[in-house]
């Protein structure tokens, strides 16, 4: 068992302090009272029942998948919110063969949650059949949307700027006098994907003075992993690339790979510029320069929408873009001096 002196050494307060907050006596202050229960939690110990709030009710969190780093970031940035309002998360993750999200989605409704947020999910793929949100809608159902967009969906949507990521990490790279860039990107499918490339092409052509086919031309499709990076930056390097920018951290990893496995030093002879800024990223050999989402804002937003709309104050139905931030690290630097003039690809590599 914990003792008085074990609670009050942790949260920084007196020992008769801890003894009020723990009989749930009054005489202090939110933040004494905040500091010991953490500290309870840390320690590892359960709090007593009188402390204990009452839930405000289930909330549905679907995320992909949790092998991406990015979507726990997601998820505990998320569920911290939820539960800053008292509410309970139900986290749900997908995995190839596992549950879907509509079963998932099920699930919930037959738990009687409140509302239900959904990050990078089936609104962020083109091809997906967008009823099903519209189903839930109907029935008074709250939802939120992260990182995706769908066109007549009455909800709120939140969603890094990818179309400024691109320009920020392009124009970097400009600055460090390199030319033959290229964009290693998961598939066009998905709505990030898409806004991605169309940044990347856009930067291209106002930094670089080339046409719109051209900059396509200096693009390469994978999955969103380290594989998948791998085998586009093997296509970029082939046709010269001295820099690439990767649709994730994930795939940048792979990228690094690739440029190793071919006898390139990153960043002497290619620099790498990831997309996310996964927790662990900065230990990385060299630690990665990457474009950081704002996952902090981005999900303390969507948690507030949708709270609002559980109290029956909706936000507008609209996406709000949250901009992100260039994170220089070791991996980008100077264009290699010996680097050829750019010989602009003919067309764009198959995926």
């Amino acid at each position: 068992m914990a003792t008085l002196a074990d609670i009050a050494a942790q949260a920084s307060v007196s020992e008769a302090t801890v003894s009020r907050v723990l009989n749930d006596k009054p005489g202090v202050s939110d933040g004494a009272r905040a500091a010991v229960l953490t500290a309870l939690d840390v320690l590892g110990y359960e709090r007593p029942s009188r402390l204990r709030r009452r839930s405000a009710g289930l909330v549905g969190l679907v995320v992909p998948e949790l092998e991406n780093p990015i979507f726990p970031a997601f998820a505990q940035v998320i569920e911290d919110a939820l539960a800053a309002r008292r509410f309970t998360p139900v986290l749900c993750t997908q995995s190839p063969g596992g549950i879907s999200e509509d079963e998932y989605v099920e699930s919930l409704l037959d738990h009687g949650v409140a509302g239900i947020l959904f990050v990078s999910g089936r609104h962020a793929d083109t091809r997906a059949d967008h009823e099903r949100y519209q189903g839930l809608i109907s029935r008074g159902m709250p939802v939120v949307f992260v990182n995706g967009y769908a066109e007549g969906i009455a909800a709120p949507f939140f969603s890094c700027d990818d179309v400024e990521a691109m320009k920020v990490a392009v124009g970097h790279l400009v600055q460090l006098g390199h030319e033959r860039i290229g964009l290693a990107i998961g598939p066009r499918r998905y709505v990030p994907a898409l806004r991605k490339r169309d940044g990347f092409v856009r930067a291209l052509v106002d930094t670089l003075g080339l046409s719109p086919a051209a900059a396509e031309g200096w693009i390469a499709e994978g999955l969103f992993t380290a594989e998948g990076g791998a085998a586009a930056a093997r296509q970029l390097l082939a046709k010269g690339a001295t820099a690439i920018v990767n649709g994730s951290d994930l795939m940048a990893l792979g990228a690094i790979q690739a440029a190793r496995e071919s006898g390139l030093d990153v960043p002497r002879d290619v620099s790498v510029v990831g997309f996310d800024d996964s927790r662990l990223i900065q230990y990385l050999d060299p630690p990665l320069t990457t474009v950081r989402q704002p996952v902090q804002a981005l999900g303390a937003a969507a948690v507030s929408a949708l709270a609002d709309a559980i109290d029956g104050l909706p936000v507008p139905s609209q996406e709000y873009l949250y901009k992100p931030e260039l994170v220089l690290r070791a991996s980008t630097g100077r264009a290699p001096a010996q680097a050829q003039p750019m010989r602009v690809p003919s067309s764009a590599p198959t995926a």
